[in-house]
C-alpha cells in the first residue's frame, strides 16, 4: 500500500486525498485544524511554521505533496509557510529516515512577471518581483534541491464548489475593461486535484516527470470575455461605474507539457467550470 501525506490538506488537497483513498492509497492529510479533513484520511495535526516534528508523524511514508494555502497576501507569512514550513518538513522525513519515492510541491503561476498577454510556458522566465511571488520562487528552488525525486506544479487560480468570489463581484456589476485585454487563467478545483493525482500515479509507475509543470485549463481568456458571458447567464448588466477586479498581470500559460503527460482537464475552459457553478446555484 502507498502511503503520502499531504500537507496543507485544505480545499486542493482534501479532493486529492478522496482520489488517492479511492486508489487504496493511505492517506495521511497534514493541517493545524485535523478534525476538517474528510472521513478515512488519517489526522496529523500540525503548524507548518512550528519546527517541531508532529508526534503523530507516520513511521513510512513512500510520496509527500506540499500544498499549504496561506490565505492572504503577506511577505513574512509566504517565507514562513511556503519556505520555512518546506524546510521544516523535509527536516521531518530526513530526521525519520525516510527516502521518499517522489515529492510534489504546488506553486502558482503567479511567479510569472508577463504583463502583455504572452504566452508562458514551464521554460519562460520566472521573474515576477512582488516578496510573495519571491517567496514561491524560493520554495520551488527547496523543493527541487531537497534530496529526493520531485516535481512543482505551478497551479493558475482554482475556482470551483465554494469559490464564488467572481460571481458575487459580476452580480453587482464587476467592471472590466475590454482593451487592453487582461489575459487570465485558471484551473477548476477537481482538475486541480486530478493533475496533482496524475503525476503521483506516474511517479508510482517509475515515469520520468519533468521538474515543472503549469496546471491550467486548455483556454486563456481575458477577464471581460469572462465576465460578460457570465453576466448574459445572470441577467445582469455590467456597469461602466461599478467595481473593478483590481486584477494585475496578463498572461497565457500553456497547459501542453501536462497534456502531453497523459493528463486532460475535466472543465476545458470557463464555460464548463463556471456553467456548472451557476447551474448549481440557480438550483
Amino acid at each position: 500500500m502507498k502511503r503520502v501525506v499531504i500537507a496543507g490538506c485544505g480545499d486542493v488537497g482534501s479532493a486529492l486525498a478522496e482520489r488517492l483513498q479511492r486508489r487504496g492509497w493511505k492517506v495521511y492529510g497534514l493541517r493545524r485544524n485535523a478534525t476538517a479533513l474528510p472521513d478515512g484520511i488519517e489526522p496529523i495535526a500540525a503548524d507548518l511554521t512550528c519546527a517541531d516534528k508532529p508526534a503523530d508523524w507516520p513511521a513510512k511514508v513512500d510520496y509527500v505533496v506540499y500544498c499549504p494555502a496561506a490565505g492572504k497576501r503577506d511577505a513574512d507569512l509566504y517565507q514562513r509557510l511556503y519556505v520555512e514550513g518546506l524546510q521544516h518538513l523535509l527536516g521531518w522525513v530526513r530526521d525519520s529516515r525516510q527516502t521518499l519515492q517522489f515529492f510534489l510541491q504546488v506553486s502558482s503561476t503567479g511567479v510569472y512577471a508577463q504583463t502583455e498577454g504572452e504566452w508562458v510556458t514551464e521554460n519562460s522566465p520566472a521573474l515576477a518581483d512582488s516578496d510573495t511571488s519571491r517567496a514561491l520562487i524560493a520554495a520551488e528552488d527547496v523543493a527541487l534541491r531537497g534530496g529526493f525525486p520531485a516535481s512543482v506544479v505551478r497551479l493558475a487560480g482554482i475556482y470551483g464548489p465554494g469559490r464564488n468570489r467572481l460571481i458575487e463581484q459580476v452580480r453587482s456589476g464587476l467592471y472590466v475593461p475590454a482593451e487592453p485585454p487582461q489575459f487570465t487563467n485558471r484551473i477548476h478545483r477537481d482538475d486541480a486535484a486530478g493533475l496533482l493525482e496524475h503525476l503521483l500515479t506516474l511517479a508510482e509507475q517509475d515515469e520520468l516527470l519533468a521538474p515543472c509543470y503549469l496546471g491550467v485549463d486548455d483556454e486563456p481568456a481575458s477577464m471581460h470575455e469572462v465576465t460578460s458571458w457570465m453576466a448574459a447567464r445572470l441577467g445582469v448588466a455590467l456597469l461602466d461605474d461599478g467595481p473593478t477586479s483590481g486584477r494585475v498581470g496578463s498572461k497565457r500559460c500553456s497547459n501542453e507539457l501536462a497534456r502531453e503527460s497523459g493528463w486532460a482537464p475535466q472543465y476545458p475552459s470557463y464555460r464548463e467550470g463556471y456553467g456548472e457553478m451557476l447551474e448549481a446555484n440557480r438550483g
